[in-house]
């Protein structure tokens, strides 16, 4: 019987003697001499995962728009918003450091090592799985809570921090204790996420951005009259809670189905202390996603000074110039434990192929959406936040920040995607830190001069500099310092695909420059940025667009 993708993203279980199930016992050892299957490495599998999580993360980032724009509306662009932002940065450094990079880079190569010792260890022996979690999750779960109650404590001194030329400190003070809380939720959704990725399961890890932005968005609407913007942090409070509900049931299940299929297997101390995490490993994933965090805690510290609503026009303009990076990003996401796995095996052959399509798929993603967010970015703004208290001078100057955002979206994309090659092997790597500090600190340096001269403008400029750097030495020490990618290929593709993204920006600016009415003028400018960007990458014969063309030439042949 050919199985199917289940429900829950997990791969069926191959099996001659009963039908595929998700949460089938799992497989017997295998036969000596003959290499195990993998699970969810097929291409049919990845590419049903990879559309599962792009369409829930396209709804849950969709969703964190109406979030935003119910935020412009009640509260606008001003000091309520300004200091709610500051408080803001403490859920934006927790989704970094615990559910996106931090823990992931941790935990999901554990997990597919744990994964692929337990396929082939003896019935009678500790299921190392099983001692992951022991060894793993109490301890992290006891760091959660104390950072959670060490930042309520020390929220006055944060806030002075990241921005002292606030008018209102004290609201920032209160929204900062709301969303501290954050840190022991998202704890346990990172956890859960990395744990149930590793095990081929991607529906619920895809559907958190859903749970949480319905959650401050409800949160919102019911308490702004009482409570003004401090309601949107208590939202962030009830969203992480939700979060951790969405999956935590289904990674329960996986466990106990395992605990099951081992029967017998017992878990002590000892294998509890082989499955720990390295110290080392800890230290480099966290320091990296902190470096790379810290380009916001520069622009907040920087922007703080300027007049009232820099902030809030510096998050607006990035929170949708970023969206086509994150969605670019979904693949990488769905694939990182295939290469981890892949690592985990010795096959390092594999791991670079799918690496090398990773990265072209994902610059070929991301560049059509910076080529929409330059071309229409004053549309964009105005049809999505131009009303209520948010005024068009606001339009205007989100607008214009947004183009520069732009210009640092392949880099943030690439260092996204490379980042996960340098730790998929689950061992301690200094570089990726290395790489993210020079990139920090070129982004404070030129943040600070730009923004006497330009102001919100230049500090765009700076982040988008600081990124496409980091991403430049990330790229240039593959080959000798993570998965050993063909160099030369990859430059030449990215290439032929930033040519295509430039022609198609162009198009784009044509359509918006004849047409005044913003909804037709998007609709226009983003058909033509489509069809030019299509035809070049076909044109130039770009490796990662050439499957698309085969399909639908298929597909019309088919039909006719």
């Amino acid at each position: 019987m050919k199985p199917t993708l289940p429900l829950d993203g997990e791969e069926t279980v191959r099996s001659s003697a009963m039908p595929s199930q998700a949460t089938a016992e799992p497989p017997a050892p295998p036969v000596a001499g003959k290499r195990p299957d993998v699970p969810g490495t097929s291409g049919t599998f990845l590419a049903r995962a990879a559309l599962l999580t792009a369409v829930l993360s396209a709804a849950g980032s969709l969703l964190g728009l109406v979030r935003d724009q119910t935020l412009a509306h009640i509260f606008g662009a001003g000091s309520a918003t300004d200091a709610f932002l500051v408080a803001w940065t403490v859920p934006e450094v927790a989704t970094t450091l615990l559910i996106e990079d931090g823990l992931a880079f941790m935990l999901v190569p554990a997990f597919s090592a744990a994964i692929a010792a337990r396929a082939t260890s003896l019935p009678t022996e500790q299921d190392p799985v099983r001692a992951l979690v022991a060894g793993s999750l109490p301890r992290l779960a006891l760091a959660f809570l104390a950072s959670a109650v060490l930042l309520m404590i020390g929220a006055p001194q944060l806030v002075e921090l990241l921005a002292p030329g606030l008018p209102d400190p004290q609201l920032a003070v209160d929204c900062t204790r709301l969303t501290a809380t954050c840190l022991f939720t998202f704890g346990l959704t990172g956890y859960c996420s990395a744990a149930l990725r590793a095990h081929s399961s991607y529906l619920a890890p895809a559907a958190i951005y859903v749970a949480y932005n319905t959650g401050i968005i409800i949160t919102l609407l019911v308490l702004a009259d009482r409570w003004g913007v401090r309601a949107a942090a208590a939202g962030v409070a009830v969203g992480g809670c939700l979060m951790v509900l969405v999956q935590a049931p289904v990674l329960c299940r996986r466990l106990r189905s395992a605990a099951r299929g081992a029967a017998g297997r017992a878990v002590d101390t000892k294998a509890s202390k082989k499955q720990a995490m390295d110290l080392a490993l800890i230290a480099t994933v966290l320091l990296f996603a902190l470096c790379r965090q810290s380009q916001v805690f520069i622009e907040r510290f920087l922007a703080s000074s300027l007049p009232s609503g820099a902030i809030s026009h510096l998050n607006y303009a990035q929170k949708v110039a970023q969206l086509p990076m994150v969605l670019s990003l979904m693949l990488c996401t769905v694939t990182f434990p295939v290469v981890a796995n892949a690592l985990a095996r010795g096959d390092i052959e594999r791991a670079r192929d799918r690496v090398e399509r990773d990265i072209a798929l994902a610059a070929c993603i991301v560049l059509s959406g910076a080529a929409v967010v330059f071309a229409c970015a004053p549309e964009i703004i105005q049809l999505l936040f131009q009303r209520g208290a948010f005024t068009g001078r606001d339009t205007a100057a989100t607008a214009s920040i947004m183009r520069v955002y732009s210009l640092g979206l392949l880099g943030h994309c690439l260092v996204g995607a490379l980042v996960r090659s340098y730790f998929s092997a689950g061992r301690p790597t200094w570089y990726p830190v290395a790489a993210m500090a020079a990139g920090m600190t070129l982004t404070a340096g030129a943040g600070t001069f730009a923004v006497a001269y330009w102001g919100v403008g230049g500090i765009a400029a700076a982040n988008a500099l600081g990124i496409t750097f980091t991403a430049v030495l990330l790229l240039t020490a593959m080959d000798s310092r993570s998965v050993p990618v063909r160099l030369p290929v990859v430059l030449l593709e990215l290439g032929k695909t930033l040519l295509a993204a430039v022609a198609a920006t162009g198009a784009g600016l044509l359509c918006t420059s004849r047409i005044e009415q913003p909804l037709a003028a998007l609709a226009v400018a983003c058909l033509a940025i489509g069809a030019v960007f299509a035809f070049l990458l076909w044109a130039l014969n770009v490796q990662a667009f050439l499957p698309a063309v085969r399909i639908a030439t298929r597909k019309l042949r088919n039909v006719r």
